[in-house]
Parts: C-alpha cells; structure tokens; sequence
C-alpha cells in the first residue's frame, strides 16, 4: 500500500502543535516494518533534517504559493501524479476535489464554534478558510482521527458525520520530556533566558482561548496574597501585549514581577518545565492539551481547567479549575507552594498519568486505521470486479 501523508508546513524551523504531532507519528511509523511504503508531501523550509532516512519513505517538496493555494492546486495535482492508495490530510484541512481515498486528522472544530476575529490576521484567515473547508471534506473523508473523545464527540454532532467514521488517537510525550539530572544543562538554561530560581510558567498566548488574561487576574490575586512571589515567565507572546493586558485588568505595576520571554525551541522546552515551579494551562477550549502532559512527564505540577478534553488528558493528576476564576487557580498556586504533601502529590500523578500517552501507540492506532481502510477499497474493487465480471 502506498500513503501519502501531507504535512505542509513539516520543514518549517518554528515548528507549532500539528507538525510536531505528524513529526512524531512519521518518526514511529518509519520503525514499523510492513509493506506499506509513505511519500511525505511537504513544503519546502530550511528544517529537512527533522526527518531520518528510511527505506519505506520518500518527501516530495513544493514551494508553490500559500497554504490554500499549495493545499487545492497543488497538492492534488501532486497526487494525481504520485497515485498513492490514501491520502492522510494532518492538519484539519483536505483538497476539495482529490479521488485519493482520504483520512483527514481534525485536531478540532474550535473555529466552527466561534470566530471573533480577535487573532492575527493570519489566524483569522485561517478560521475563515478552515470554517468553509472542514464541513465539505470531512464527509468526503473516509475516516476522521481525532485526539481526544471529547473532540470526537463535537465533531460527529457539529460535522453530523457517523460516530464510526471517527478514530481517536491521543497524542504522546516525546521521550525527551522527563526530569532533568543534568544541573549544569538547568544552569546554562538558566543563565541563557535570565530566569529566576523559582517561576510560575505559562505558554503566552494571542489566542483568547489560551486564556492569559485569566493567568494575568490570577497572578495579580497572588501577589497581593504573598509578601515575596514568585515571578511569573510568559512565552509566546511580546511584551507590548502583556503591557496591554496589564492595563486592561487595572494592573500595570505587575509587569515587575513578570518576564516574556521570545520563542523558546521545541528541543528546549523541556528544560524549562524542569526548572519552573508549577504550570499554569487554564484554557476555555482544547482538543488535547499537550503541554499538559509534557510538563507533568517533567515533574511539574499542573494547573488546568475542567473544561473541554483538559480533564479526559489530565486524568485526575492536575488541579482543576474553572477557567472563569482566576480566585480558584490563584488558591491552588498558594495550596501547592504552602503544602510540600500535596505538591508531591500532585506531581507524582502526573508522572503516573504521562505514562498513558505516547508515540508508539499514536503511530499504531494511526497504521490501524491506515489498514482498516485498505481493508474497504480491496474489498470495494472485489466488488466491483465481481459485477463487470457478471455483466
């Protein structure tokens, strides 16, 4: 059987959460030997390496035109050429018009939900054409995979596909996300972003659902509550948005306690899970949650919300909250600095709740349905064999 698996923007350096989760997969999926053979359909970028050699896998680049152009013109006419069994589409969107059986990975459907063009005008393009996009290609597909029950659920109601079209598989922790005994790594970390001895962390975000303004109401409770608080370090974001925050909670003096840091490289992050003191991830709305599971597989106590797919992935190891009250996650910021037991406590369920997820059995649930599909167009072409044969 051959696959093309599209991932667009895999090459790019600043790698964001779809490639990494096709990244991830398409590194398992090459240690598997069967007699499937894999063309990555890419857009050309300055990170080829991310992808070792193997037997059974081929790229083929294009550096045609933007997303939507490259993903409805180019694309299809690439698979024309290539004829491959399946298509696997990774990153929510499909060609409108591709006869290749597809499989499309919908992340999720936050941007059919609500749109409010509060974003970059990139990501709200991005909404637009997902919004037009999804509906249509996600009843062409074959099957839909999904990370997470509760996203399968809002997809089969908004999309009103069928419950069996759609396949979740979790997402895993790569294995470089664990404690880090290597103090003099921790130290030129350290010393390379000026971070202080103890932090708060949060990943930034532009994004409302990501919820830093909660974070920000919720750090202000807790600096009022203590006589020497511990700093919080923002990534993801510049310092003229936190500035604008501040100031729209009433709260610019904050800013001396708080350091933004610029993009910090995926092969990083791991380091300053290890040294942060606690992880702070009260989103509105997610389909997975990744850092979730990342930062408890380094340790790190987590507080998240009780909404969306955060307590299906926290699994009873984090500190749940309503995203709504930064009262609530400034209560449990003070519970887990005061009370060394329940700190521990929660950081040794994360270790025990990280373990659930990994790549391997993401790349294998992914070459089930991969083979599930097979099964449908051999059995197809049979049939249709078999119908010529009686006329």
């Amino acid at each position: 059987m051959i696959i093309a698996i599209e991932v667009q923007r895999l090459f790019r350096p600043k790698k964001h959460g779809m490639e990494i989760v096709a990244l991830e997969i398409i590194r398992q999926l090459q240690k598997i030997r069967n007699k499937n053979t894999y063309i990555v359909f890419a857009k050309e970028d300055t990170d080829t390496n991310c992808i070792g050699k193997s037997a059974n896998f081929s790229v083929a680049n294009s550096n045609s035109g933007a997303y939507p152009i490259w993903e409805q013109k180019y694309l299809p006419l690439a698979i024309e050429k290539s004829k491959p069994d399946i298509l696997h589409c990774t990153a929510n969107t499909a060609p409108l018009f591709c006869k290749t059986p597809m499989i499309i990975t919908i992340h999720d459907i936050i941007y059919l939900e609500s749109i409010n063009f509060s974003g970059s005008s990139y990501q709200n393009f991005g909404n637009i054409y997902r919004r037009f996009i999804v509906p249509i290609v996600a009843k062409k597909a074959a099957f839909i995979i999904t990370v997470s029950a509760y996203e399968k659920r809002r997809i089969v109601k908004r999309l009103k596909v069928s419950a069996s079209k759609v396949k979740v598989v979790y997402n895993g922790v790569n294995e470089q996300f664990k404690p880090i005994a290597d103090q003099n790594l921790l130290n030129n970390f350290r010393d390379k972003y000026g971070l202080p001895k103890q932090f708060l962390l949060h990943f930034g975000n532009t994004a409302p659902k990501k919820n830093t303004i909660g974070v920000l109401r919720a750090f202000d409770l807790y600096v009022n509550a203590v006589k020497e608080p511990l700093s919080l370090v923002l990534t993801d974001c510049t310092l003229p948005y936190i500035t604008g925050l501040l100031k729209q909670i009433g709260a610019p003096g904050l800013i001396i306690h708080i350091q933004v840091l610029a993009y910090v490289p995926f092969d990083n992050i791991p380091c300053l899970y290890n040294l942060a003191t606690i992880f702070l991830y009260p989103s509105h709305r997610e389909s997975f949650g990744m850092p979730v599971i990342e930062a408890m597989a380094c340790g790190l106590p987590v507080i998240t919300s009780d909404t969306s797919a955060l307590p299906e992935i926290a699994g009873g190891a984090a500190c749940l909250i309503n995203p709504e009250m930064p009262n609530e996650i400034c209560a449990y910021i003070l519970k887990l600095l005061v009370n060394k037991n329940f700190y521990n406590e929660i950081k040794d369920k994360g270790f025990t709740n990280a373990a659930r997820f990994n790549w391997k059995d993401a790349a294998d649930k992914t070459l089930a349905v991969y083979t599930e599909l097979e099964a449908i167009i051999s059995l197809q072409q049979k049939n249709k064999a078999l119908n010529i044969s009686l006329t």
